[in-house]
């Protein structure tokens, strides 16, 4: 599978994409404001990437409101479902890998992958 669950309105997702070229690579877009995460689809990102709470984004402007904070796993699927913020953009799932979020370590990873 070639993926990438996004948010059109980062420009964080928007570098990264244009520089790994996804769209020439024929990756599915996700957008995950405007096409919700299915459970089927976080259960299969789990699956390649260990735990809801690798998936899971602190730095939402929500977390910070939480109280309290989350601190199992079902509370960790739970939130992303409910609101799309708290997944980490970008996720880039390429055959069976999966790259999460954006540090530089993680593109470079996803790039190496990807060529």
């Amino acid at each position: 599978m070639k993926k990438i669950y996004y948010l059109a309105t980062c420009s964080t997702c928007a570098r990264i994409m244009d520089e790994l070229k996804l769209e020439e690579k024929k990756f599915i877009l996700q957008d995950i404001k405007t096409e919700s995460i299915s459970k089927e689809q976080l259960d299969e990102m789990k699956k390649l990437a260990g735990s809801y709470e690798a998936l899971f984004s602190r730095v939402a402007l929500k977390y910070k409101t939480l109280d309290p904070k989350p601190s199992t796993e079902a509370e960790y699927k739970k939130l992303i479902l409910q609101e799309y913020t708290f997944l980490k953009r970008p996720v880039i799932i390429f055959d069976n890998q999966i790259f999460i979020g954006n540090s530089k370590n993680n593109v470079a990873q996803a790039q190496a992958a990807i060529k």
